[in-house]
C-alpha cells in the first residue's frame, strides 16, 4: 500500500480512537460525558440497594459460619483461629 494512502488511513484511525477514549466509559462505576452516556445499571439506587442487601447477608452468614465453628470448637475443647 502507498504511502500516500497509509498515513492519512493511520492518522484517521488514530483520531477515532482518541475520539472514542473520550467518550467511552472507564470502567463499570464511571458514565460517559453526555450525549453519549447513561447510568450505569450499578448505579441505580435499585441496584445499589440490591447490592447492600447482598453484602449484608453475606457479613450476617460469615458471622453465623464463625458463631457456629467457635462453638463448635469450644464444644470440643480445640481452640479455632
Amino acid at each position: 500500500m502507498p504511502d500516500r494512502i497509509f498515513m492519512p488511513l493511520c492518522a484517521l484511525v488514530a483520531l477515532a480512537m482518541i475520539a472514542f477514549a473520550m467518550v467511552w466509559p472507564q470502567g463499570y462505576g464511571d458514565r460517559s460525558p453526555g450525549p453519549f452516556g447513561s447510568t450505569p445499571l450499578q448505579q441505580t439506587p435499585e441496584m445499589k440497594a440490591l447490592i447492600e442487601r447482598e453484602k449484608d447477608s453475606a457479613r450476617r452468614s460469615d458471622q453465623r459460619r464463625q458463631r457456629e465453628a467457635d462453638a463448635a470448637a469450644a464444644a470440643t475443647g480445640d481452640l479455632a483461629q
